[in-house]
């Protein structure tokens, strides 16, 4: 209500405002009127008195407008009838000639600020018409312009199926001129074939029923092209059909590329190689048929997760750093990893992994492909490694111990020499596998490796037998003490704390020792009698290291044995005090 109010306020300030200026014209007018009608008296005849105020109302009515007009005419009577007196011994008004004269001049000023007024209408309301018609204009060129710009083809047909309207994207594609279209007939321009096909949903439309279908059409120059078509209905003020408009797009680069997904699609469901396609956080968003035949992970249980889950941590850190600096640099990378499938097994692939990269150069996906060559790579060079090497730990395995002991204590018959067989078990390694996983079990084997094999010598032998059984084979040992400082040596090196993904792991050890050639001549009874020691020295009541003696009697030697024999000779090696 208080705005109204104030609305109310403004607008009456501006009325009052507006004709106080119109009045203030009038008087002006009149005044210079009057002072020219006082200095012309004496010289001219009482009849042409009105005459001199025609050009004040036609002046006020040409600056004010017909208001100032009207308020001119008025105002001069009365300014005569007050003035003349003043100027003049005759009365104004003498007879009724007189007073007709002044009936005429109100109705002449009268008649002129009307008809200006109405004039000025006129002349507004037609710049108003030429504005409105410009516009029109410009919005008539500015929707042809857009609908020309558009890839669309889009026409009108009025309910006589004439044309009355083509963009150029429709010409286009009948190859002929906008103009050359406007008034052809569908049936015409479609042909009779086109148009039979056509018919039924050209009566739909024309019945008030938008269309939407697919067409392959041949092209007036001979080439063929998919379309999707919308026939959208016209309807007068009445409600009835008047025309339809026709909204078409060219799909034949869509159709092909649908195709080429569909191929591509099917390429990736029946590839025998495994595809793996993660986003640039390394999280999975697609997996194919192979990648769960070769995996053992469904693409439900995959998706949404890293391919960590397939890490076998047989590769260490520096390599999956060389590995990423390549793939970074060169947008690719190839090569052979081993990764482990759902059910723990180890399998070896040959990978490829691709970057993929937007329009602007930034990398949105990472594409693997890789194939199981597990099989392959058995039959490899790589295969004499594997069977004579331990898969996690590197070192020899049983295989390659029994060939270099077995030449070991050749050599050592040809000189002379002695050997020392010592055979580790770790104590408590499989409460640790069960409590922290097989990973961690597999990173402890390896550092036990690592020290192992800083403390042999270059003629001597460290092997794993399996599980958490090592040998390690001491070449021509000089004196007794030397296998005990070294057997020692290695259980000190082994009791050592371990940190495997932040987990402070301390293992012990077990350890029997046989001699060559006091207990046994051959390799097989060697590792016998070093393990029947070692079996020996997991009793409670014994030692953790023991030598094997062949009578039984004595075979640990207690952590306090502190003789210090010069040589080891038969006798000696087969006692400790």
């Amino acid at each position: 209500m208080n705005g109204m109010k104030k609305i109310g306020i403004v607008n009456a300030k501006y009325f009052c405002l507006k004709h106080v200026k119109h009045f203030i014209i009038a008087l002006v007018l009149i005044s210079f009127a009057s002072l020219l009608l006082a200095w012309s008296l004496p010289f001219i005849e009482k009849e042409i008195t009105w005459f001199i105020f025609y050009p004040a109302v036609i002046l006020a009515t040409l600056y004010g407008g017909i208001a100032a007009g009207f308020i001119t005419t008025f105002l001069t009577p009365f300014t005569l009838f007050f003035i003349w007196p003043l100027i003049s011994t005759s009365p104004l008004i003498n007879n009724v000639l007189d007073l007709l004269e002044m009936s005429l001049f109100i109705i002449i000023c009268s008649y002129i600020s009307y008809l200006h007024g109405l004039l000025q209408r006129y002349k507004a309301q037609l710049v108003q018409s030429k504005q409105a018609h410009q516009s029109d204009q410009h919005e008539y060129q500015f929707i042809t312009k857009l609908i020309d710009s558009m890839p669309n083809m889009i026409g009108y047909w009025d309910k006589e199926l004439n044309c009355q309207f083509a963009n150029k994207a429709f010409s286009e594609w009948h190859t002929q001129h906008p103009k050359d279209l406007i008034g052809i007939s569908f049936k015409e321009l479609a042909g009779e074939a086109l148009y039979s096909l056509n018919e039924p949903h050209i009566k739909s439309v024309l019945a008030g029923k938008a269309q939407r279908f697919e067409r392959t059409l041949q092209k007036t120059d001979g080439t063929k092209g998919s379309i999707l078509a919308q026939y959208i209905p016209d309807f007068d003020s009445d409600g009835s059909v008047i025309g339809f408009a026709i909204q078409s797009s060219e799909v034949t680069e869509l159709k092909e590329t649908e195709a080429q997904l569909k191929l591509a699609t099917c390429v990736f469901d029946s590839t025998v190689d495994g595809v793996l396609i993660t986003d640039i956080n390394g999280f999975i968003l697609s997996v194919n048929p192979a990648f769960t035949h070769i995996t053992g992970y469904s693409a439900e249980e995959a998706i949404g997760l890293t391919p960590n889950i397939l890490k076998s941590y047989r590769q260490n850190d520096d390599f999956y750093t060389a590995l990423w600096a390549e793939l970074k640099k060169h947008g690719k990378w190839s090569g052979e990893i081993w990764n482990r499938r759902k059910s723990g097994d180890i399998f070896l692939v040959r990978l490829n992994i691709s970057m993929v990269k937007d329009e602007e150069g930034k990398t949105i996906r990472y594409i693997s492909v890789f194939s199981d060559i597990t099989d392959l790579w058995h039959k490899d060079e790589s295969l004499k490694h594997l069977a004579f090497y331990d898969a996690l730990t590197d070192l020899p395995n049983r295989t390659l111990l029994m060939e270099r002991l077995g030449q070991k204590i050749i050599g050592s018959k040809r000189r002379h020499n002695k050997l020392a067989v010592m055979f580790l078990d770790l104590d408590g390694f499989k409460l640790i596998n069960d409590s922290f996983g097989h990973n961690t079990g597999d990173e402890l084997l390896k550092v036990i490796s690592s020290r192992l094999l800083d403390l042999v010598r270059q003629s001597d032998i460290v092997a794993r037998l399996g599980g958490d059984e090592f040998i390690f084979v001491v070449d021509n040992p000089l004196h007794k003490e030397e296998i005990l400082h070294l057997a020692e040596r290695i259980i000190n090196s082994i009791k050592e704390p371990i940190e495997i993904d932040d987990n402070h792991l301390q293992i012990g050890s077990s350890i029997g020792i046989a001699i060559y050639p006091d207990d046994a001549t051959t390799s097989v009874d060697l590792i016998e009698k070093a393990d029947h020691a070692m079996y020996q020295s997991k009793d409670p009541e014994r030692s953790s290291l023991h030598f094997y003696e062949s009578d039984s009697n004595q075979i640990s030697r207690n952590q306090s044995l502190g003789s210090n024999e010069a040589s080891l000779n038969e006798s000696e090696l087969g006692k400790v005090d």
